[in-house]
């Protein structure tokens, strides 16, 4: 990780073509509107009619399949659950897919199925960058996400432009499959920080202590984290609206743990973490924020607070 590369925003104008989005969940939404903020016309594709509809509305042009989206962009973002359904849909869009092509994939997966992906596709002059995001669907609309970027360096040049506009920090981490690897390192810590927190506002509420004034002693403390700015006003006032699922999480931590045992790292706090996020998807919130790790902690049932969708 030495020859990590660090470029912050530019100020860079749009060419006019159109920026293919798949995948138009939580963040792939979020993804088209910043893309549309800036004025680029977006074209998009999600299974959910109620996400296409809903994107549509905001400017997207939103299109019945994903090969249509293929067809006439140059420049494709992909946001999708997992490494399978990635390499799925790009096996349903071969037919349409031509050299030259750049596809920029934001989903956390597994980095050697994505480093050889990147070779398959590479055969065929196709560009693949994996471009991780580290942030949540609210920060990147708004660009105040980084993005950890893995691919050859002409194509990482020359999505550059496109890149710096998407979030606030563009980090070069190396060749496919390293952009995968830095935000499984950078979920781990998030999401420890995530479970710290939510255990420490718990323990305060058992001794009495109210956990809004907790949070802020704590957020003027040495043990401060930014976590706390995103995370702890919605674990104290239980809003667990979803910038990002709980269940997503516990997919990249599940992730995580296969990476560590393939690389011989020991990982106990990551087992232990993996344990609470299970038992608290399987309690039902598993839809909800990943702040709703404070459930797990709790011995309340708050059945109101479930998600159904």
């Amino acid at each position: 990780m030495s020859d990590l590369k660090r470029n912050g925003q530019a100020n860079e104008s749009t060419d006019g073509h159109p920026i293919g989005v798949i995948g138009l969940g939580l963040l792939g939404g979020a993804i088209a509107q910043r893309l549309l903020k800036i004025g680029h016309h977006v074209v998009g594709f999600d299974i959910d009619d109620k996400r296409r509809t809903l994107m549509a509305a905001e400017g997207v042009t939103a299109t019945a399949r994903a090969i249509d989206v293929v067809e006439v962009c140059d420049q494709i973002i992909l946001s999708l659950p997992t490494t399978d359904v990635v390499a799925a849909v790009i096996d349903e869009v071969s037919p349409a897919l031509r050299g030259g092509q750049y596809l920029l994939d934001t989903t956390t997966g597994e980095p050697d199925a994505i480093a050889a992906l990147a070779d398959r596709l590479a055969s065929q002059r196709i560009h693949y960058l994996d471009a991780t995001v580290g942030g949540s669907s609210s920060q990147a609309q708004s660009g105040d996400i980084i993005m950890l970027v893995g691919g050859q360096d002409s194509a990482f040049a020359a999505c550059r432009p496109l890149l710096v506009q998407l979030a606030r920090r563009v980090y070069h981490a190396g060749p496919p499959g390293a952009g995968a690897k830095l935000k499984l390192v950078h979920n781990l810590i998030l999401g420890l920080n995530r479970a710290v927190l939510a255990e420490g506002l718990t323990f305060a509420r058992s001794l009495g202590l109210n956990p809004e004034s907790v949070l802020e002693v704590l957020r003027s403390s040495a043990a401060y984290s930014r976590v706390m700015d995103q995370k702890g006003k919605r674990m104290v006032s239980n809003n667990f609206d979803p910038e990002a699922r709980l269940s997503q999480h516990l997919k990249d931590v599940r992730l995580m743990l296969e990476a560590g045992a393939a690389a011989g790292a020991r990982l106990p706090l990551c087992e232990t973490h993996r344990e609470l996020l299970e038992a608290t998807e399987a309690a039902g919130w598993g839809t909800l924020d990943n702040s709703a790790i404070i459930r797990a902690f709790d011995n309340g049932t708050h059945e109101s607070d479930r998600a159904t969708a």
